[in-house]
């Protein structure tokens, strides 16, 4: 059986997160059991939630347990298989964790899925057509439910969420604005995911100058703005939401050193009878295989274009999510690990 290269979490961050709190070891992998499949990892899916299981503050879910294999979203193939259910080659996505294998219950519910690799690439499954963009479908569709001709915001534009979003809502006819770091990400959301417009919040110091921007991009208001940052972006997106606008709250990594991020003008969501809504995407797995038909199509078709920032190796994997962190990729942040 092959050596299985894993990061585990070696200790808590205090404050940021640093490359001091992951360990890289080397383990045997085990002899499969009646009814296990051996699962050989081509991508590992580095996302911002990942920030908030290191610590152990009290969560929507439990920590991430200190000396064992980080947890995350992993795409590859079977390679052995002691069940009925998968053979050798078929494609899969999981949760496999930090590592270049798993070994895997077949029979347990959700643990693995084959994917159809024809018009979709393999890593997207992490990505558009995953977690990321059933995340994007839920906060709009369910949360926001928009109406052709309104406006909708979306902040970290550019990453796997916001670039869904932006395509999900470009497809029910609303006008839809992206906020992002850096002229980069601005053009790529209007040049190739056709956002109406792009704001670069890097250029405005405060929550004030920012909304001054978004006044000008939206000029009939926002009606529904999905968050993924929070902290000045927030403060400045609220003040531009019309009268009962909802917001669907699913990240706040402006945050996630773990310093709170209190709102400027909560007094706002009152005056404007907002509906602002916190989900965890894992909560609703019904509504998986209508969102994942629907970006499987966009992808397919070229309406949503994503893009990837890809780290080589198992070893990238830390320095590549401190980077995510600090918004350093560009789109979907992905491990390749073969």
């Amino acid at each position: 059986m092959p050596i299985n290269q894993q990061i585990l979490l070696d200790n808590r961050p205090t404050g940021e997160a640093t490359a001091s709190n992951f360990m890289l070891v080397s383990s045997d992998t085990p002899e499969l059991q009646d009814g296990q499949v051996l699962v050989r990892h081509h991508y590992l899916s580095l996302d911002p939630y990942m920030r908030g299981r290191m610590s152990d503050a009290k969560s929507y879910a439990a920590p991430q347990p200190l000396g064992q294999v980080m947890l995350g979203g992993t795409a590859g193939e079977v390679v052995e298989s002691r069940s009925p259910k998968f053979q050798p080659g078929d494609k899969v996505v999981g949760m496999g964790g930090w590592q270049e294998y798993s070994v895997v219950n077949a029979d347990q519910p959700g643990a693995l899925r084959k994917v159809d690799t024809t018009h979709v690439p393999l890593s997207h499954y992490l990505g558009a057509v995953g977690m990321p963009g059933v995340t994007a479908w839920y906060g709009l569709v369910k949360i926001i439910e928009p109406k052709a001709g309104q406006t909708m915001v979306v902040s970290a534009a550019t990453g796997a969420v916001g670039s869904a979003f932006g395509a999900l809502s470009k497809a029910r006819g609303c006008r839809t604005v992206g906020i992002a770091g850096g002229p980069d990400k601005c053009k790529y959301a209007v040049d190739e995911l056709g956002f109406d417009a792009c704001i670069d919040y890097k250029l405005h110091a405060d929550a004030a100058s920012l909304s001054k921007a978004l006044r000008d991009a939206c000029p009939d208001g926002i009606d529904g703005y999905f968050e993924n940052v929070g902290g000045m972006v927030l403060d400045a997106v609220l003040p531009r939401m019309n009268a009962f606008g909802r917001i669907a709250l699913c990240g706040m990594i402006a945050g996630y050193d773990g310093r709170p991020m209190p709102l400027a003008y909560p007094a706002l969501i009152l005056t404007a009878r907002l509906k602002l809504q916190g989900f965890i995407v894992a909560e609703h797995m019904e509504v998986w295989p209508e969102a994942l038909k629907e970006l499987g199509t966009l992808v397919g078709t070229g309406k949503l274009r994503p893009r990837e920032t890809v780290a080589q190796g198992i070893e990238s994997a830390p320095e590549a999510f401190l980077g995510l962190l600090k918004g350093k990729n560009f789109g979907k942040q992905l491990v390749k690990l073969i």
